[in-house]
C-alpha cells in the first residue's frame, strides 16, 4: 500500500535540503536527486514553511521508504537531524502527471 511521507524540519532551511541532497548523489554519479535509482519512490516535493523546511514524499510501501532511510539516515544523523520523525499515512489516492 502506498504511502505519505512527511518530514518537518524545523528551524532548518533550504541549505540543509541541498547539503543533504548533494552527500545522497555525490560520490554515485548523479548530479540531482531525480537521477537517483529510489526504487519504490513515486513523488519527492520540498520546499520552505514557516519556521523550516518541508518534504513531503508518496512510496510504493512502508518497506520502500524503510530501505530508502537506511541511506539517509546516517547523513541526517551527521548533520545534527536525527530526531526528525516522519508523518507517515495510508494514501488514499495518488496522482502523477
Amino acid at each position: 500500500m502506498a504511502v505519505i511521507v512527511t518530514f518537518e524540519f524545523s528551524g532548518a532551511g533550504q541549505e540543509l535540503y541541498d547539503t543533504v541532497i548533494e552527500r545522497v548523489t555525490d560520490g554515485r554519479g548523479f548530479t540531482q536527486f531525480a537521477d537517483l535509482p529510489n526504487t519504490g519512490l513515486i513523488s519527492h516535493a520540498a520546499g520552505p514553511v514557516d519556521g523550516g523546511f518541508r518534504v513531503t514524499e508518496v512510496w510504493e510501501s512502508v518497506e520502500a521508504l524503510e530501505h530508502h532511510a537506511k541511506t539517509f539516515g546516517p547523513i541526517l544523523e551527521d548533520l545534527g537531524q536525527a530526531d526528525v520523525q516522519p508523518t507517515i499515512i495510508p494514501a488514499h489516492n495518488v496522482v502523477v502527471r
